[in-house]
């Protein structure tokens, strides 16, 4: 707490580095608008209140920290006599939006401050110094702007990517099931003609019955089916092609892979040969496998009509559209919809293993902007494996950590050098060759967990084992008022 305001020397604000340029008339006029604050061991300001005074300490200890995750975390100490804090950036105005305090102060034993309002601080600044006032305002607005401008690309190169990487897995099974619908018009327009065939052929009323009851039967079966490795369906084609050369069906070989596919055996010949006759065994099996064909052709729609449902709802999950910005959120969804969005990307070097922790419970969350996160540290962990040709593992890991959510991607490539750890999540800093990255991906994702969500973010790394660990808050907090900070 602070004691009550006393008058400040000018002699004393003379003998301070800060002020040790000025004239007397500058000094007065300081001294006439400013004032001496003491303050005991304790808080001088706290983060986020409202910036209304600029500090310059004359005797004590000062403090100053930054909010990461629930914790407070030190920056920087100091006893120096004229060291400065606050409201120091209050000559840039509104446009700066230096309306709060962006740390805490604190003292540790009794101190004295020199305390200017923070209107009266931004007028001598314009007052006095102008042309510095306006290469500061520059430097600082011409920084924002860069980083904003460079976020904007980095975001549309991350939507590039995943445009392409989604055009890449919506086309395969679309083409697939262009193919199969294809096919099985083929197919329908054939049993088409068999069933004229057989209604014009010598088949009686109780073997059509017995054929319809085959064909139920069968297509049952082929639901069934297990899939077999190569080997496996090899040896059973053989066998299945030398029942039908045995039973007198020509061309068994070309008929053999179909049943084999749909799940059939010789027992299921051996089933269909016992309910016709010798005349009509031919032409039962070629309409039983017009039968197999058609449900496989149909299962091989439904697969990449599913397939595509799938990706297009990982792309809504991803992009969160249609869906409030903050909100009770599984982790689990969108870790699940972001790989499945990278997975053209991530490539088959690279093998996803996935170590979820399912009791862990929904989070109050920015969805959209932790899925950002997600596709910023998984897209290093790949670009980082790719340095050992490609070949390697990504371990997503989730868990309970005490009260909070951690979220672990793990990758085998060769490590974060000791040297440059500390600088990962500076602005602008990259590893990568120039052109392929802007250095923004990780501090974009430390200023969402931290800044956005009260989280932390950090790093342990040795060759063949990195670990990106994102620990974010289980409870609800008061949600952040989007800024251009997040």
């Amino acid at each position: 707490m602070s004691g009550q305001p006393k008058p400040c020397d000018v002699a004393e604000l003379s003998t301070l580095f800060l002020f040790e340029k000025l004239d007397a008339d500058q000094l007065e006029r300081l001294c006439r608008e400013g004032r001496v604050e003491e303050f005991e061991p304790g808080p001088v300001y706290t983060e986020g209140e409202p910036a209304t005074c600029f500090y310059v300490l004359l005797e004590g200890t000062v403090v100053l920290y930054r909010r990461v995750g629930a914790d407070d975390v030190e920056i920087t100490r100091s006893s120096q006599r004229g060291v400065y804090a606050g409201a120091f950036q209050a000559y840039l105005g509104d446009r700066a939006k230096a309306a709060s305090y962006n740390g805490s102060m604190r003292v540790t034993e009794p101190s004295r401050f020199f305390v200017l309002p923070a209107d009266t601080f931004a007028a001598v600044m314009r007052d006095w110094f102008p042309m510095a006032v306006h290469l500061l305002e520059g430097l600082f607005f011409g920084s924002k702007n860069t980083q904003q401008a460079i976020n904007q690309r980095e975001r549309l190169l991350a939507l590039g990517s995943l445009s392409a990487g989604l055009t890449h897995e919506l086309n395969n099974p679309a083409a697939a099931a262009v193919r199969a619908t294809s096919a099985l018009r083929e197919r329908v327009a054939g049993m088409r003609h068999k069933l004229g065939a057989i209604a014009a052929g010598p088949y009686r009323r109780a073997t059509l019955e017995t054929l319809v009851e085959l064909q139920e039967r069968t297509a049952e079966q082929v639901a069934k089916a297990v899939p077999l490795s190569p080997l496996e369906a090899s040896d059973r084609e053989d066998t299945l092609a030398d029942w039908l050369d045995d039973h007198g069906i020509a061309g068994g070989w070309q008929l053999a892979p179909t049943f084999v596919q749909g799940g059939l055996d010789t027992d299921w010949l051996d089933q269909v040969a016992a309910a016709v006759d010798e005349q009509t065994l031919e032409g039962a099996i070629r309409w039983l496998n017009y039968t197999v064909e058609t449900e496989l052709l149909m299962n091989e729609i439904e697969d990449s009509t599913t397939r595509v449902s799938t990706l297009v709802g990982a792309a809504k999950q991803y992009s969160q559209l249609d869906r409030a910005p903050y909100q009770v959120v599984d982790v689990h969804e969108l870790l699940d919809s972001t790989l499945l969005m990278l997975s053209g990307k991530i490539g088959s070097g690279t093998r996803v293993v996935k170590e979820y922790d399912r009791t862990l419970p929904r989070i109050p969350a920015y969805p959209g902007e932790l899925n950002q996160v997600w596709t910023n540290l998984i897209d290093n962990a790949v670009a980082a494996m790719k340095e050992n040709g490609g070949e390697g593992t990504l371990t997503v890991r989730t868990a309970l950590d005490r009260d909070q959510a951690l979220v672990e991607f793990r990758d085998t490539g060769p490590g974060v050098p000791a040297e440059i750890r500390g600088r990962i999540f500076d602005p602008f800093f990259t590893t990568k060759p120039v052109g392929e990255g802007t250095g923004l991906g990780l501090d974009i994702s430390w200023r969402i967990v931290v800044n956005k969500h009260h989280g932390s973010l950090e790093v342990q790394s040795v060759p063949g084992d990195t670990r990106f660990q994102v620990r974010l808050p289980l409870t609800a907090a008061e949600p952040d008022t989007p800024s251009e900070e997040s």
